[in-house]
């Protein structure tokens, strides 16, 4: 039984009348990552400029989310879409409680992304060899000592690191992984100091059979609260692979306003679950976000009129048609 429930900005939605009962071990809470601004720009062919990814993240900022990633550190040569990183950091209007994460796979990245401001940064690995060196050059060893340095710097100016491993249960080039070689890089960026670690399925592959079996060898490791997750799409796989990990504790789950994103390295890898496909579920089993969804909408619908596509969200689609003058 449902019944008509108006939300912020007079969205009105369907909502069910009574939240679903909780598994025991389900989070009360749940941190949402947003990663649009970042993991989701930077896989979109189009490029935009500052002022518009300036406009986006103080937009989401409004939105009740705690975590934005704002922004990736790297060569602009071989991400195009990021070479105005800092006029983006420096840009965007940095509310108290909000953390603006950037990605920094580099010493060099990382001190350019703290001359710009930043106060958390980000390192990323992979489980799968064959991803690591089509994507960073180089084997899952080598990527991860890479990383000494900047956590070494970090650790110097006390900053934040969270880690990202991806291809957690699928490669393009190698097919499964094993749960073995995500826990032996899970454990290297521990060690290495990073206080949270997201577990990424890059292409989408995973089901909450692959997903449940590879997070109940990371959590033999790695205590559930420095875990997240970031599920692609791309079999409609992300939200119940999301509800599966909720039920292994994990509270932080990565995703993209509006779905935006994917995988240049995986043809076909569609985006990040969306922002708002992830709150609606969340929302009707009663874990808290603290996330107001109605704006979370009218964000996608900013963003998708920039970018000229359509929200791969299908709760904005629903909610903008059930509504469309008050989105």
């Amino acid at each position: 039984m449902i019944s008509s429930v108006c939300l912020s900005n007079n969205v009105t939605a369907l909502s069910p009348l009574t939240s679903l009962p909780q598994s025991i071990s389900q989070p009360a809470a749940v941190r949402i990552v947003e990663v649009g601004p970042r993991d989701g720009l930077q896989n979109e062919p189009t490029i935009l400029p500052a002022s518009v990814k300036i406009e986006l993240i103080n937009q989401l900022s409004a939105t009740g989310l705690r975590t934005i990633e704002a922004t990736s550190f790297v060569s602009a040569k071989w991400v195009p879409q990021m070479g105005d990183n800092a006029e983006v950091l420096k840009g965007i209007n940095k509310l108290p409680g909000i953390s603006y994460p950037v990605l920094t796979p580099n010493l060099k990245g990382f001190q350019a992304a703290m001359a710009a401001g930043a106060e958390e940064v980000a390192v990323f690995g992979a489980a799968s060899e064959s991803f690591s060196r089509k994507n960073v050059n180089c084997s899952v060893e080598e990527s991860i000592a890479r990383f000494k340095d900047v956590m070494d710097a970090a650790q110097k100016a006390n900053v934040k690191v969270r880690g990202y491993v991806s291809t957690v249960v699928g490669c393009p080039y190698e097919g499964e992984i094993k749960p073995s070689a995500v826990v032996r890089v899970v454990d290297k960026l521990l060690e290495m100091g990073c206080y949270e670690i997201s577990l990424g399925d890059t292409i989408g592959v995973g089901t909450p059979g692959s997903f449940s079996k590879m997070l109940r060898e990371v959590t033999k490791i790695a205590p559930v609260n420095m875990l997240a997750v970031h599920c692609h799409d791309t079999y409609g796989q992300a939200l119940p692979n999301i509800l599966a990990s909720l039920d292994f504790g994990i509270a932080v789950v990565d995703a993209s306003v509006s779905g935006l994103g994917g995988c240049p390295y995986a043809r076909g890898a569609s985006g990040n679950a969306a922002t708002e496909d992830v709150v609606y579920m969340l929302h009707g089993l009663g874990i808290e976000t603290g996330i107001d969804l109605g704006k979370l909408v009218n964000v996608g619908k900013f963003i998708c009129e920039k970018l000229q596509r359509q929200s791969e969200s299908k709760v904005n689609r629903a909610m903008r048609k059930t509504n469309p003058n008050a989105c």
